[in-house]
């Protein structure tokens, strides 16, 4: 390995997440940031935040994506690549755009983008997109010189987060009780979203029922599933279930809900469950609420026992990941051969989102694809 990596072009990376209150003054003015455009009331917005006050009004993302910043920068000082990590949110503090401003101020032009969402949909990554296009937007109004802007592909199937999954369910396993552990079901869980926006998910291709968001999560379930089976010699049943849904009743969503699974599981007389929230990279609050709050308290009803196994969060092996990325696109970029670290059965995502991916209920300008007005 060479005393420095090449990671030209590019000269930073930026870790673009969601955001969330650090304390209760903040959770309501985060919430209009997350609905704005929408015309919820600020009573409305008091309730859907006492979800954050049951933990005093702090989203543990922030923490995560601290924790996350440290492990790659770490990582890439161990093993001499020379890339500056930054850190920008889509709804609180650091606001993406003002770590945008930052970087350009810091003279850098040619910009990697890691996104908290490893699936492809249109809240995972278009609208990441589209955000990102709103700063560069933003940027050049302020008579600054947008960056360029690439965002690495969806790592859904990289070893480096499903391998640390894989533990994290063989350890939940090991917690059960002896007598119950062998007959445990695992249910793998992911964030429910329109139905419609699942359908789209992915190239157009991939459209279609569930799309590739449906497809993608499958893909990794079957993928952890056969490594525990390795691992513990027991093939345990499992299923793909949703959690977190926030729309209106009458749209459909993706099902079944972790809860609603939880209950036909006990009827069919699963001994015990473990929860595995494949579809989320840390443990923010709709982990700690709906699957180690609300879901748990729902199996306690039942009687029936349940584990949570981990995320991913800073695991070392997913800081590792995402140098690998950097890498592997810098190196197609500069026109070099790569050959992509994939498990499963989809192969590679591609590097650059094309027209008609994950697509918006409106047409609204998005960076880092085929598309982008900023090329």
């Amino acid at each position: 390995m060479p005393d420095v990596l090449d990671v030209s072009p590019y000269d930073a990376l930026l870790l673009l997440s969601f955001g969330g209150p650090e304390g209760p003054d903040d959770v309501v003015p985060f919430l209009e940031n997350v609905t704005r455009g929408r015309g919820i009331p600020k009573e409305r917005l008091k309730e859907v935040g006492q979800h954050y006050f049951l933990f005093g009004g702090v989203s543990p993302i922030n923490d995560q994506n601290r924790a996350l910043l440290d492990a790659l920068r770490k990582d890439f000082a161990e093993h001499g690549l020379e890339l500056p990590v930054y850190w920008g949110n889509r709804n609180w503090a650091p606001y993406l755009t003002d770590t945008l401003r930052e970087m350009v101020r810091d003279g850098r032009r040619r910009i990697l983008v890691l996104a908290t969402s490893a699936y492809a949909s249109y809240s995972g990554c278009r609208q990441y997109r589209e955000n990102l296009a709103d700063a560069l937007a933003a940027l050049e109004a302020e008579g600054l010189q947008p960056p360029r802007v690439d965002k690495l592909r969806h790592y859904f199937n990289h070893p480096g987060f499903v391998e640390p999954m894989v533990d994290g369910v063989v350890r939940s396993l090991a917690e059960l009780p002896e007598e119950v552990r062998d007959g445990a079901h695992i249910a793998f869980s992911t964030h429910s979203i329109p139905t419609s926006a699942a359908d789209t998910s992915g190239p157009v291709g991939a459209h279609g029922d569930g799309g590739a968001y449906v497809r993608q999560h499958l893909d990794v379930a079957q993928m952890i599933a056969d490594a525990v089976r390795e691992r513990t010699g027991v093939d345990h049943p499992w299923q793909l279930v949703y959690q977190s849904r926030s729309g209106a009743p009458h749209i459909p969503w993706l099902e079944p809900d972790i809860c609603d699974h939880l209950e036909e599981r006990r009827a069919a007389g699963a001994p015990a469950v473990v929860m595995a929230p494949i579809g989320f990279v840390s443990d923010h609050m709709e982990v700690l609420y709906d699957l180690d709050t609300e879901a748990t308290a729902k199996a306690g009803e039942l009687g029936l026992p349940v584990r949570r196994s981990a995320t991913v969060g800073a695991d070392p092996r997913f800081a590792a990941a995402v140098r690998d990325l950097v890498l592997e696109r810098a190196a197609g970029e500069r026109g070099q051969e790569v050959a992509p670290c994939v498990l499963g059965a989809l192969g590679a995502s591609h590097h650059l989102c094309p027209v008609g991916c994950c697509p918006a209920r409106a047409p609204r300008p998005a960076a880092a694809g085929a598309d982008s007005p900023y090329a």
